[in-house]
This record gives C-alpha cells, structure tokens and sequence, in this order.
C-alpha cells in the first residue's frame, strides 16, 4: 500500500510539472496497428507516470485517412492525438496544433535528416517522428557463405562475393544466383517506392518533384534508374518472370521460399522473419545499395500529430514528448522501429537487431530523401507513377518515353 501511495504521490507530481491537470483524462489516440505495435507499452508507461489514460483506437490503414479527414473537416475533437503516415501530413498539416517547443536543436539533432522537413509545415512543426523505416539489402547467408559459390564467384567476376555495395555489383550478383530455378533477385512492379530509392540512388535532387514544386520525374535521374530497373528484368533477366504482379507481400514471399537470393525491402522485415520459413536462420542484412550518387532509400516515417480541437492539449502534447524521450521502446516492440538517432545507436549492436545498423546507414545517406509533401501523392502515384513503372517493365515504352509521358501527366494535373 505505501508504494501504490507514493507510485500516486509521484504521479501527481509529474502532471504539476508538466503543467497538466491532476483530474482523470484519457487522450484518444488514432492509429493503425502498426502504431499500436510500436506504442502500446509507450502509452503504458505513460499512463503509470502520469495518471493520464491512452486509449489507442485502432483502426485499418486507410481508416485513419478518412476518420481524421472527418473529423478535420467537421470541428469535431474525438482525437487527441494521430499517428499518420508521412504522405497525410499535408492533407492534415490545417487541423493539428504546433509542437514548436518540442523540437529543440537537440532534439532537431537527435533525428534523421531525412524526416525532419515533413514534420514542419507554415514556419512550425506538427509532427513528432515516431518510427521511420527504408529498404535495406537482405540476402541469404548460406549461398553467400559458401565456400564453392565464393571460388566461382571470384573466377567469374573477379572480386569476392559478399552482400554487394554498388549497381554493378548487385547486377553480377544478382547474374551469379540466376540458375537452377533461382532467381538472383526480384524487382517489384506493384509498389514505386524500391524504383523511387534507385532515382535517388541515381542522383535526383528528389523523388517526382524537385524542392521548388517543379516536375522533375523526366529529369535524367530518374530515367537512368528506371532504364536500369528494367534491365534487370528484361537485359539481364535476374527477377522472375511475372513482374507486373510482384508487390511486398510477394517479393517476400518469393525470398522466404528460397526462389530469390537476395531482396530489397523494408528493415523492420528482419524482426518479423517467419519462424516456418526453412531459412529464417541463413538471412543476413547490409545498408541499401549505392548507384552513382551513393546509399539512398525512400524512408518511411510516421509522425504523431495534436489534434488543433483536442480538449487535452496539455496532456496530448505531454503523450508526444514523452513518446519521442521513450522512442527506443519501439525496437523491443512487435514493430520493431524508432526514429531517434540515440534509439538507433542504442540498439544497433544488440543481437537480433542486425537490421537496425544497416537501416541507419541508409537513414543517414545524403541522398536518402523524403517523398514529395504534395496533397495528391496518392493520386499521382496510382494514376501515373504505378503506370509508367509497368509500361517500361512491359516494353511498352522506352524508359525516357515513359518518364517524358509521366511528367505530361502530373503537369496536366497541375492545371
């Protein structure tokens, strides 16, 4: 009884310190399930410092969009708090308060360089980062240590077989491990982010748009790395065959099964590997490849948002800082992701978590470059990003044809 007194007492003390009201309040906040992975024992401990509720009301991807885009819409205050996708933010930046005196220079040092510009919006910040993600490099371990691969690796190409660095090197790896009904790799048709990672790879200043708003999707960067995704399909032939229906969901499926050798894909798959899969304990990880401008990936961060209506505003921002100073519980998470470079670095040595140096390498390169905060991504990666991409993957047009009709397409939408 004497703990749970001064387990109150401090309570108490921390909410006057904070400024917040001692009275029973509970913060609704809205996420899907990955932010309820990543928060849950975030909003516990919160909860057991403060006394202030958390209900994590979660909901499917697409229902945070349209349940924060009523409730913006209509006035309504339900939400104290949203953890959102990075591509919502401009959609939602004239319904969530400002969290200007939370981003400190230290804590402005303590992110990914990569996340920071879709957290401000009108001279303020809005968002707090709460995880952040890329593709990396995974590639199976017995096929790359074996000692009859690594002699004829070596006599074929002339240099050692290890997890490849370079355009090249993932090209003559990716030619070693095509054979005997293996692929070498795979090269995703559905989804844009992994050729989006080579155009910066290549060397654009940004993905589709430049930082001005212009149209660069024709630039030549973007036409490099798309002539080069498509060779690897249809030049080099490294990738099976049905392409044009690969998404995430069968990309992994294709390595986990043993059919690809190596995949590009998202880090915090090394957390999640399949137990029943027969090489769960042969996978290994290194940073995303370099092409000609160096390491790039498309980072894919979630930010947490106040809700300009919440009636708690003392109470949700408290939620914020004190996820964003707890953020390495996300890597002990089901999640398995943070967004601090301290997180990163506190974590990346651990076993079990080979992935999270090799994610932070990828965080850290120059050339890793946020999406374009542009209100319509959605629409113009479906409508014309999706389609150029299938339309060079399928010979239908040239990779500077497809670029050029891309860019006549998102300007025609402009208008």
């Amino acid at each position: 009884m004497r703990k749970l007194a001064l387990l109150g007492l401090f309570s108490v003390f921390v909410l006057v310190s904070a400024g917040l009201s001692a009275q029973a309040v509970t913060l609704n906040v809205l996420l899907e399930g990955g932010g309820v992975l990543e928060q849950k024992a975030i909003a516990q401990k919160f909860e057991a410092a403060t006394g202030v509720k958390v209900n994590l009301i979660e909901v499917p991807y697409q229902s945070v969009y349209d349940k924060l885009s009523a409730e913006i819409a209509s006035g309504g205050s339900s939400y104290d708090v949203a953890t959102i996708d990075v591509v919502w933010i401009p959609a939602f930046q004239s319904g969530v308060a400002p969290l200007d005196d939370l981003f400190t220079p230290a804590v402005q040092a303590n992110i990914f360089p990569s996340l920071l510009p879709a957290a401000q919006s009108g001279g303020h910040w809005i968002g707090m980062p709460t995880w952040a993600n890329s593709e990396i490099l995974f590639y199976r371990t017995d096929l790359f240590g074996d000692a009859k691969n690594k002699a004829a690796f070596k006599k074929a190409y002339g240099y050692e077989l290890a997890a490849p660095k370079t355009w090249k090197q993932y090209v003559d790896t990716a030619k070693f491990f095509t054979k005997n009904g293996m692929y070498g790799t795979d090269v995703v048709g559905v989804n844009p982010e992994e050729y989006e990672a080579f155009v910066l790879q290549a060397g654009s200043p940004g993905v589709i748009f430049d930082a001005q708003g212009n149209v660069i999707i024709d630039n030549k960067a973007h036409a490099d790395a798309l002539a080069y995704y498509v060779d690897l399909f249809r030049k080099h032939k490294v990738t099976p065959p049905s392409v044009l229906d690969i998404d995430w969901g069968a990309a992994q499926k294709l390595f986990y099964d043993g059919k690809t050798a190596m995949m590009l894909f998202w880090g915090h798959a090394y957390h999640q590997i399949p137990k029943d899969s027969p090489y769960a304990k042969k996978i290994g990880v290194a940073p995303m490849i370099a092409g000609p401008a160096g390491i790039a990936g498309i980072p894919g961060p979630w930010y947490n948002v106040l809700l300009k209506n919440s009636k708690h505003q003392a109470e949700a921002k408290a939620f914020i800082k004190f996820a964003y100073e707890n953020n390495a519980m996300g890597f002990d998470s089901d999640l398995g992701l943070a967004a601090t470079k301290s997180a990163f670095a506190e974590y990346q040595n651990k076993p079990g978590y080979e992935y999270v140096s090799a994610l932070m390498t990828t965080l850290n390169a120059p050339q890793t470059i946020g999406r374009p905060m542009v209100g319509n991504l959605q629409q113009i990666t479906t409508e014309v990003v999706v389609p150029m991409l299938q339309d060079a993957l399928s010979g239908k047009k040239t990779p500077a044809e497809a670029t050029k009709w891309a860019a006549a397409q998102i300007k025609a939408m402009q208008q």
